[in-house]
């Protein structure tokens, strides 16, 4: 990815949504050819000269001092996901110094044991770099898509959520789910600007499907660490989930992703018969309980 280009469209689509009613900018009676705000109105919120922020917007502006990106990302109202973004955007040498090691990513055996706990009460999974799914148990995989049955390229929730037509009946809250998952993308792409397996992911995506061409152009960045979710299941009907995502220091770029019910809610109902159903399917088709893949 051309970092320059990337920090470029990234302070181009933030300050294009920033109007100037909302920013306390003076506008005169002459239209407007851009939307939102102009560079040099931009500079003037930040307290920096045109030439200084102008030469940041085109990535020409090099060694740029925190200070100067602080002013820039209040002026521009970011959050500190979007602020997290514009460091590393600015900064691609350092970025470039963090790139992911390329050998494949493990689960360490005491996981699949915690995801062995939480089965039949929580559904739940270890997500990787760039959404891979690396391991889930048994409810997870019911209550979403059996990633264990495909091949192992195609275990990526972003690849599910966009090319699945499956996926669009699941999530009921669709559209919103899978701009946040494109946020939480470009948050690893600043991240990790030379990682090959996510820009094969993105390149792939980008022509497949015309939502996520359009949101990842949108550049919004997102942080995935709890939430709530929507589901309309073909076997057990309407869950709302809660859903935390568990970061683990010691195993670089993994989380484990568990959805939890509110207890004594239908939700909850649901849930146990979907564990119910799913042991039943287990016993039916030979597979013992405990039984994972540990690939």
């Amino acid at each position: 990815m051309e970092h320059n280009a990337e920090l470029r469209e990234f302070l181009r689509t933030r300050r294009a949504r920033l109007s100037p009613q909302d920013a306390g900018v003076a506008v005169s009676g002459t239209a407007r050819r851009v939307p939102g705000l102009r560079r040099e109105e931009l500079a003037r919120l930040a307290g920096v000269s045109t030439d200084s922020y102008t030469r940041l917007e085109q990535g020409r502006q090099h060694n740029v001092s925190d200070a100067v990106l602080d002013a820039v990302a209040r002026a521009l109202r970011l959050d500190a996901n979007e602020r997290a973004s514009l460091f590393e955007l600015a900064r691609p040498r350092q970025a470039a110094r963090r790139r992911p090691p390329h050998r494949p990513q493990r689960v360490r055996p005491e996981v699949h044991r915690v995801l062995d706990l939480l089965d039949g009460r929580s559904p739940a999974l270890v997500l990787g770099r760039h959404g891979d799914v690396l391991a889930s148990n048994r409810l997870a995989r019911a209550l979403i898509t059996d990633f264990d049955a495909l091949p192992h390229r195609d275990r990526n929730l972003a690849r599910y959520l966009f090319l699945d037509e499956a996926a669009r009946d699941l999530y009921r809250q669709w559209a919103a789910y899978a701009a946040e998952l494109v946020g939480a993308l470009r948050a690893q792409a600043a991240r990790y600007p030379d990682d090959p397996g996510l820009t094969e992911l993105v390149g792939e995506l980008t022509i497949k499907s015309p939502e996520f061409r359009d949101w990842w152009a949108d550049q919004g960045v997102r942080e995935r660490t709890h939430g709530v979710q929507h589901y309309h299941h073909p076997v057990v009907g309407d869950l709302t989930l809660a859903y935390e995502n568990v970061v683990f220091p010691a195993d670089a770029d993994q989380s484990m992703c568990i959805h939890t019910a509110e207890p004594g809610s239908s939700s909850e109902a649901a849930l146990q018969l979907l564990a119910t159903w799913t042991g039943d399917e287990a016993l039916r088709n030979g597979v013992p309980h405990h039984e994972r893949d540990h690939r």
